[in-house]
């Protein structure tokens, strides 16, 4: 069995957006030469996410309102204050709660070398506290 890990980075240019990473995970699943196996997807940070949707404009807007509306801005988050670990004051708790409601990772199978996933499906990274450069890895796992 093979197990190949590449760790991917990405750019995010807005505080909140979904960047359409399909071609950058297929890219590494035929890197790997893994003809039937699985392929892992998984952000790096705990203030962002991996998902998948139909890759419409429109629907990405949609995503990040509704998430937005689940864990909107404002105070009365106990993470709102200051934290000994990082030296400073703590501003993010909606980032993290939308990581934890779109999650953090995405599974395929890999069939004849390549992902099997429905027509529309695309593979996006969600930043919910950019902009930032951030890190996400592909595992494929297989033979």
């Amino acid at each position: 069995m093979k197990i190949k890990l590449e760790k991917l980075e990405v750019q995010t240019k807005k505080d909140q957006e979904l960047i359409d990473i399909t071609s950058e995970v297929e890219a590494a699943v035929k890197k790997s030469k893994v003809k039937n196996g699985v392929v892992n997807i998984l952000t790096m940070h705990t203030s962002s996410g991996i998902l998948v949707t139909e890759g419409l404009p429109c629907l990405e807007m949609d995503v990040l309102n509704n998430l937005g509306s689940l864990a909107p801005e404002g105070s009365g988050y106990y993470h709102n204050r200051y934290l000994d670990i990082d030296g400073r004051v703590a501003f993010n708790a909606p980032a993290h709660l939308k990581s934890v409601i779109s999650g953090y990772f995405a599974f395929f199978p890999i069939e004849n070398g390549k992902i099997v996933k429905g027509s529309r499906q695309r593979i996006y990274f969600a930043e919910y506290d950019g902009p930032l450069a951030r890190n996400f890895c592909v595992q494929v796992m297989g033979e």
